[in-house]
């Protein structure tokens, strides 16, 4: 049988063995943290030194970290603060009265971009798209016209999840104190791949998953400065400080924690290794199969990701055919998955149609291995062979 090569780790990765461990050894500790007997005190250390570790791979503070679901409800709950009418409560941080107006990035996850528009729906909030450069950059001067004194948030994600691109937060944060208004970024895809520090930032909120650093799925964090507006998104017990209500994950927050501990220890020379292996496949390609292009900014850029647009060649074929032979790859975003509209990141930075429609992302992550790029070097090029033979674009 042909070797297996998944390529797809910014949809999801697989899950470290030391995760695993420390999930199946929380399992045992079955008390609810919550709980002030014995069994109780222990689920809930597992809690406090996952929190430690989750606040040291963002240089944060662990009182102001919650755990969530995932980035798609951390980043709904930041958004749904900001809407109008919370009513005052416990743990509720109204937000100014004035500012009705959130600007967001135009290549945004769809867990911000559809709670955006959810919000500008059911509340009439106005909703500002920042334009970005032709490697998906924002526009920082067009930024400095969108924000004004009515804005009350800006939500620009650090590192997008189909190009790869890096985001200047720290000016970013800047503009938008300037006028006023807070800053969120969904670093979903940024955490534990490139070194982070929420003062350096200079945001106000912070989204991140733990399925993304090998890690399980359905836990993540939102950490946010204190005194910013917050109202709660899960409402019932006194949970995570009464900012999140629901009976503590235990297993998986301390999961969560020892993924963190890992990608933190392993950051710089992993990355130095996976942007190695990512340079040389860009490089093996280009060789080896002709009107390619490269999609994103090869500066400021995540080490672990490669977007490339093949003329001809639509991207769900390519992605098939690689299936066939092994080779988990993507078209953009899981969560756009059976979606035929074009990436809207990538019609953001200005390709046609026709273009965004035959690029595929190769994601590597901590499984990737030398071999794999050698052996998806020897099957691209007959693949892209095949499908240009056959498409009626050529």
């Amino acid at each position: 049988m042909n070797q297996r090569v998944y390529l797809d780790n910014n949809a999801t990765t697989p899950l470290d063995p030391a995760v695993i461990s420390a999930f199946s050894e929380a399992l045992t500790l079955f008390g609810n943290p919550s709980s002030m007997h014995s069994f109780g005190r222990e689920a809930a250390s597992l809690v406090a030194d996952a929190r430690n570790e989750a606040a040291a791979i963002l240089g944060a503070t662990p009182g102001e970290i919650i755990f969530t679901s995932g980035g798609t409800e951390s980043n709904n709950t930041v958004l749904s603060s900001f809407a109008p009418g919370i009513p005052a409560g416990d743990s509720v941080i109204l937000p100014p009265p004035d500012r009705s107006e959130l600007v967001v990035s135009a290549i945004e996850h769809p867990a911000i971009l559809e709670t955006a528009f959810a919000l500008r729906d059911r509340y009439g909030i106005t909703v500002h798209l920042a334009p970005v450069d032709t490697t998906g950059r924002i526009d920082l001067e067009a930024l400095t016209h969108l924000v004004s004194e009515k804005t009350a948030l800006v939500s620009i994600m650090l590192a997008n999840n189909e190009i790869g691109t890096i985001q200047d937060l720290a000016a970013i944060s800047a503009i938008a104190h300037k006028a006023g208004a807070f800053v969120h970024t969904d670093a979903v895809q940024a955490v534990g791949k490139i070194p982070l520090d929420v003062a350096a930032l200079g945001v106000d909120y912070l989204s991140a998953s733990a399925h993304k650093i090998h890690g399980p799925k359905g836990i993540g964090l939102l950490w946010m400065r204190r005194g910013v507006p917050f109202a709660p998104f899960m409402h019932g017990g006194h949970q995570e400080y009464g900012r999140r209500a629901g009976t503590v994950n235990a297993p998986a927050i301390a999961a969560f924690g020892t993924a963190c501990r890992i990608s933190r220890e392993q950051l710089g020379p992993e990355a130095a290794r996976l942007a190695g292996l990512r340079d040389r496949l860009r490089a093996g390609i280009e060789e080896r199969i002709s009107d390619t292009s490269v999609n994103g900014n090869r500066e400021f850029c995540l080490p672990n990701t490669l977007n490339m647009s093949f003329r001809a060649a639509e991207g769900e074929s390519t992605l098939l055919y690689l299936d066939l032979e092994n080779i988990a790859v993507s078209t953009g975003s899981a969560c756009a998955s059976g979606s035929l509209e074009p990436s809207h990141v990538l019609l953001a930075c200005g390709l046609t149609a026709e273009l965004a429609h035959g690029s595929i992302r190769f994601s590597l992550g901590r499984t990737t291995t030398d071999e794999d790029i050698d052996y998806v070097l020897e099957k691209l090029p007959p693949i892209m062979a095949r499908i240009r033979s056959m498409s009626t674009l050529r």
